[in-house]
């Protein structure tokens, strides 16, 4: 059985992603920070699927949270995971005069010491022949980061830094990728207008679409070759360096 834990699995990004696998026939066991039901779209797509699903809640800011996780993804479908997507993000407004010793680690917690404790947790389950993957949601903004959301861009840095150097102590068992989204799907602070000007600001004039991100990690999940790689999918906006958030920008 393919089995995948998809964290933040229920909404948004992580639904896209869920529904995607369900179209290939993954079982899923889909993660939210708290008790969560499906979005309209994934829960249409897992009846028409039929696919084997499970919800788990989980608090990746509790380290003793992250440590249950795969176990009780194990415990329900009697196998650990042959994929998890480390898609839960914590995000926050602040900047470096107002980020705070607090506000890193807590982003930090979630955004990048949570997925690789899994990873790691994963490669301990799995036996000597079993081989998973592991995919990372980072974010364009890590090659060329701004001051805006501060705490948040240093935790995916940390993130994408990890894809590497998981990749390299968790090979052959584990392959460790990671998908670098630009803005995909925006949220209410961002006017039509603005988003139409923000395509036409990136090289290839268009903003990513949460069904090439979903493509990009069932690629990485099937990719039997690759490990340690980056993949952005954001119209090309991590070939320019913008002085500021993307909700900043195009008003």
């Amino acid at each position: 059985m393919k089995l995948a834990l998809v964290t933040a699995g229920m909404k948004r990004l992580g639904a896209a992603i869920a529904a995607r696998l369900a179209q290939e026939g993954w079982a899923l066991a889909l993660h939210s920070r708290v008790a969560a039901e499906p979005d309209h779209d994934l829960a249409a797509i897992l009846v028409q699927t039929g696919v084997t699903w499970h919800s788990f809640t989980a608090d990746l800011s509790d380290p003793a949270a992250v440590e249950t996780l795969l176990p009780a993804v194990a415990a329900r479908f009697g196998m650990p995971p042959t994929l998890i997507v480390n898609n839960a993000s914590r995000f926050g407004d602040d900047g470096p005069a107002s980020a705070t010793a607090e506000t890193i680690a807590l982003h930090h917690a979630v955004n990048a010491q949570a997925p690789v404790i899994l990873a790691i947790r994963l490669a301990a389950m799995l036996d000597a022949n079993d081989r998973a993957v592991v995919v990372n949601i980072t974010d364009q903004r890590v090659r060329h980061g701004s001051a805006d959301q501060f705490s948040y861009t240093l935790s995916k840095q940390a993130l994408a830094a990890s894809t590497e150097s998981l990749a390299r102590a968790l090979a052959p068992k584990v392959r460790v990728n990671a998908v670098g989204p630009g803005l995909t799907i925006p949220t209410e602070d961002y006017l039509p207008a603005q988003m139409v000007k923000l395509a036409q600001m990136m090289p290839l004039e268009r903003l990513s679409d949460p069904s090439e991100i979903a493509d990009a990690v069932l690629w990485f999940a099937q990719a039997d070759s690759v490990t340690g790689q980056t993949l952005y999918v954001d119209g090309g906006a991590n070939l320019i360096t913008f002085d500021r958030d993307f909700v900043h920008l195009g008003l």
